[in-house]
């Protein structure tokens, strides 16, 4: 048996992830779109955003200065019964620390529970301007900043990142 998992955006990033009757995952990605897998109480594995440049991520196109399948990374990971894999778009990565999707994912025994809860706090961080996201955190180690005279007053570009959040939990088992 095969089971095939996929996100899509429509222009933007895209992820696919198969895994075949002998366990194995196989993963491709192109964008920002990600897939973490979780296996006893560890992140054992997590796809790499591409990006020209920092918010700029790849992105899918049938014109020429688009990219295509061929700019996929493709990964191949082993899974055992009882891993967790933990897709989604950039609005859940931009937003969430990794330690935060383990914590979630592994405390809720239901994936579509998970997947929810995940969402919620994506959704909540993004809209939240005093939280320090990975985004800004991420804004912040690439130069970005807010002026000159917001640093005098103490301030620093803090908040999570509005964008489309869509999030995919399962789980391995044995049938």
């Amino acid at each position: 048996m095969v089971v095939l998992f996929t996100l899509a955006f429509t222009g933007l990033g895209r992820i696919v992830a198969m895994m075949e009757r002998n366990g194995m995952l196989k993963v491709a990605n192109v964008g920002d779109c990600g897939l973490k897998i979780i296996r006893t109480g560890q992140i054992i594995f997590s796809t790499s955003p591409q990006e020209h440049y920092f918010d700029c991520p790849y992105q899918l196109s049938s014109e020429r200065v688009g990219q295509t399948f061929l700019d996929a990374t493709v990964s191949n990971v082993e899974l055992m019964e009882g891993d967790i894999l933990v897709m989604g778009s950039d609005g859940l990565f931009d937003n969430v620390f990794d330690h935060e999707i383990l914590a979630t994912a592994t405390k809720n025994v239901d994936v579509v529970e998970a997947a929810k809860a995940l969402a919620n706090l994506a959704s909540s961080h993004s809209a939240d301007k005093m939280f320090e996201s990975p985004y800004s955190l991420e804004a912040r180690s690439k130069g970005y900043d807010v002026p000159f005279w917001k640093k005098i007053l103490g301030m620093k570009l803090t908040g999570g990142k509005l964008d489309d959040i869509t999030v995919v939990v399962g789980q391995v088992v044995s049938i």
